[in-house]
């Protein structure tokens, strides 16, 4: 079978003068904005101000981020942090957990429940909250699409190594990895196709060729930085976690010298692994829309909490099959039977289906007139 390879190696960041806004921040912030937009139709029909939905997206954003990352914090990686307390605030350096932004959005929407007391004749301050979280959760489920496309774009959170028809080779995460460890020894670092293929009985590998340029200044000899590429490099590249592993040294190969380049060359072995980012996200948008179908009936668009158990119930049981396909994010979960993210995912979709079979229906006054 022939396979599809995409060499994957996006820069990280939209560079703008001194600042670099990476592509994961943009992808964020447009689900946000599109997320807005359709919150403000349905607070219009619904006959609620615009300055509420103002309100509901501090709420939401500030839920978003604090809960996905403290999810991060205590969910994956306590150990690293639990000494290093102030690193948690370092939410620009990466960190974010789908399940603590669930948790931390169903506190917001408690207390933005309680600021709609005057649009609703009866409700209490929980019906009013899942009256909201009913329509956030379809704006979440875009949002989900999104930050999935930031995380194929930044090159992290992908699958298994494993040939597929749309196999991907990250190789950013090599050049990147390379350039800060041998930052004293090469100035640049490139993986680049070559179109051969290396077979063994369980894959077929793609063939790269790694090229570097020796750093000038540096107080290295040539004949030091030749050593370091051809001995140091290969054992880097092994002696990755296999979460990290994106290439593998080449059997028996040698290092060249570019005359035309003044680049020091050898191949490489690129690590075939399944997009699992751009699966999530079509999975993602497909979700989307079914919860936007299911909101133009009103039987169910005015069934209390329907939305939010519908949204659980998909989402998290969507996520708890695709972790099957994706490698995992920290090393303790490398031996584990169901990993964090699907022991996380049972009890939410649980809840969702809790949610499923109430039948209350709540309306705001304009609607209910």
């Amino acid at each position: 079978m022939e396979y599809l390879t995409i060499t994957w190696g996006l820069e990280k960041g939209l560079e703008l003068g001194p600042i670099t806004i990476r592509w994961y921040s943009v992808l964020f912030a447009m689900g946000f904005i599109l997320g807005f937009r359709i919150m403000l139709r349905y607070f219009k029909q619904e006959g609620i101000s615009e300055k509420m939905l103002d309100k509901m997206l501090v709420y939401s954003v500030i839920a978003t981020v604090v809960g996905a990352r403290l999810g991060h914090v205590f969910f994956y990686d306590w150990d690293s942090y639990k000494d290093n307390l102030w690193e948690i605030v370092k939410v620009w350096k990466g960190g974010l957990a789908s399940h603590g932004a669930a948790v931390a959005l169903i506190i917001a929407m408690w207390l933005f429940g309680k600021k709609l007391v005057e649009y609703f004749d009866s409700a209490s301050v929980y019906q009013r909250s899942l009256w909201a979280l009913d329509r956030l959760v379809i704006t979440v489920a875009l949002a989900g699409c999104f930050i999935r496309l930031g995380n194929f774009a930044n090159s992290e959170i992908y699958g298994n190594i494993s040939n597929s028809a749309i196999e991907t080779v990250f190789v950013t995460n090599v050049q990147d990895g390379l350039e800060a460890v041998f930052r004293d020894y090469f100035e640049s670092v490139d993986m680049s196709p070559t179109g051969e293929v290396y077979e063994t009985d369980s894959i077929k590998y793609p063939v790269y060729t790694l090229s570097v340029t020796p750093a000038i200044g540096t107080g290295r000899t040539d004949q030091e930085i030749t050593s370091v590429f051809g001995t140091s490099v290969p054992r880097y590249l092994e002696n990755l976690e296999q979460n990290r592993k994106n290439a593998l040294p080449m059997p028996g190969e040698d290092i060249s010298y570019n005359q035309d380049t003044g680049q020091l060359e050898m191949k490489v072995l690129g690590v075939p692994r399944l997009p699992t980012q751009l699966i999530e996200s079509l999975g993602y948008l497909l979700i989307y829309l079914i919860l936007r179908f299911l909101f133009t009936k009103e039987g169910l668009r005015y069934r209390n909490g329907f939305m939010f158990g519908a949204f659980l119930v998909l989402i998290f049981g969507f996520r708890f099959v695709i972790e099957y396909w994706k490698d995992y994010q920290s090393a303790f979960e490398a031996e584990m039977t169901l990993n964090r993210g699907q022991q996380l995912s049972i009890p939410l979709v649980i809840i969702g289906l809790y949610f499923l079979f109430r039948n209350v229906q709540v309306k705001p006054k304009k609607v209910a007139e």
